[in-house]
């Protein structure tokens, strides 16, 4: 394991630990994670911090500086690693690599979408891959969005559904999908393109998070963009589609719905954090000052920020978990099993893990230059989904000349944009 000296360290610790990926997650309906799967035991796993596998991207890309880093010259990349399938799309395009070994697998141009449509998310599950596309809907002027289900083996389109904004697939696999609708939780048989079943959920679209087998979604007048209060959750089984409604005993929900996490529904409001049972809606605990951070699925625990430094708690009880606290550190690139993602940027950039029980450096990779956190507002998919135990970060190996005017990002030409798959 590489070691780092303790100026690195002090270097890494004030530029890393970035909160890109949960820059505004109370604000946006989604953010949600799916089932946590379990830390690798056996001999063929990479050790933590291994660079598992690089591969060469294609298009133009730009070396942007300061914490943003290797990006398209043009619009966003979305990024996603699954069980199978790492998957990223960018322009209008999906590219997929073999999740263990990076061989490319397909690549699947989205065509039949107006001019102007982008991607706007891509998420990788069991034998498929799903991509959100938003584009204009030319009868209405309005922004729609598709979701279309991809075969992770062939890149074969095998549907396309229609999704809500930061909606779109909350569970897949090659026999059906579940999609956050406008008005409605369906799932969709992936043969027929039929629905199995649907739940409504009204006509203005909720806020929701996925807590293992469950979607929690919002009741509240005006839908997450209202000022109303929440005084419901939908919780709906994402096998069977039956749904229970759970009711607070008094009168509503305090806030908004940032987080769900071992059966308890998180709230935040101005004056803290408010946890719900995600059963009988009783208030479980209440904490002033608190802001929601992340979650650490393999371990449970929820972390959250006050003031400069950041504590896991426990989601049931809201006690300190002994061993959580991380000082001088407003926010962070997410925490799995006990380690938290720090990046450092720039030309020598590299990525590394710090243990936060331990309050050290415990891995980090060899130089990553202008190293990329890709970011889905859902919290499924992105560089470092929750559940999985890859971490992809796009890096330029070789730059060239400042980039040309009509792009938009700024920064030299990367003339050898990769994609870099770590263990974590």
């Amino acid at each position: 394991m590489a070691r780092r000296s303790p100026a690195s360290v002090r270097r890494g610790l004030r530029r890393g630990l970035l909160a890109a990926m949960l820059v505004g997650a109370t604000l946006i309906p989604g953010y949600a994670l799916s089932s946590a799967s379990p830390p690798c035991a056996t001999r063929r796993c990479a050790p933590q911090g291994a660079v598992r596998w690089t591969r060469r991207l294609t298009g133009s890309w730009i070396a942007e500086g300061g914490i943003t880093g290797t990006v398209p010259a043009a619009g966003q990349a979305y990024v996603s690693a699954g069980p199978q399938v790492a998957a990223v799309g960018y322009g209008m395009n999906v590219y997929a690599f073999g999740a263990a070994t990076g061989r490319s697998l397909w690549v699947t141009p989205l065509t039949g979408f107006p001019a102007g449509a982008s991607i706007v998310s891509v998420r990788s599950w069991q034998r498929v891959v799903t991509a959100g596309v938003d584009f204009t809907d030319a009868p209405t002027g309005q922004t729609v969005r598709e979701e279309v289900v991809l075969s992770g083996q062939t890149g074969q389109r095998l549907r396309g559904y229609p999704a809500t904004a930061y909606g779109g697939a909350v569970a897949a696999d090659h026999s059906r999908t579940v999609i956050v609708g406008n008005t409605a939780v369906t799932s969709y048989d992936n043969v027929s393109g039929k629905p199995q079943w649907s739940t409504p959920t009204g006509r203005a679209p909720q806020a929701w998070r996925v807590d293992g087998g469950s979607l929690l979604v919002t009741v509240a007048t005006g839908g997450y963009l209202g000022s109303a209060p929440v005084t419901a959750l939908r919780r709906i089984n994402l096998t069977t589609g039956s749904e229970r409604l759970i009711r607070p005993p008094h009168g509503s929900y305090d806030g908004t719905l940032s987080a769900a996490l071992d059966g308890v529904a998180v709230f935040s409001a101005s004056g803290g954090l408010s946890a719900y049972s995600e059963v009988t809606g009783e208030l479980l605990w209440h904490r002033t000052d608190a802001v929601t951070q992340g979650e650490d699925l393999v371990r449970k625990i929820l972390y959250v920020s006050s003031g400069s430094g950041l504590t896991g708690l426990d989601p049931r009880t809201g006690a300190v978990v002994k061993g959580t606290a991380v000082p001088a550190a407003s926010s962070f690139y997410g925490v799995r099993a006990g380690v938290a993602l720090g990046l450092d940027t720039g030309s020598g950039g590299d990525a590394w893990g710090y243990d936060v029980a331990e309050r050290r450096v415990v891995w980090t990779t060899p130089s990553l230059p202008w190293p990329h956190y890709f970011v889905d507002l859902s919290g499924i998919g992105g560089s470092a989904d929750p559940s999985s135990a890859t971490i992809l970060l796009a890096a330029c190996a070789a730059v060239g000349a400042p980039s040309s005017a009509g792009t938009t990002a700024s920064g030299p030409v990367c003339l050898r944009p990769e994609l870099v798959a770590i263990s974590r």
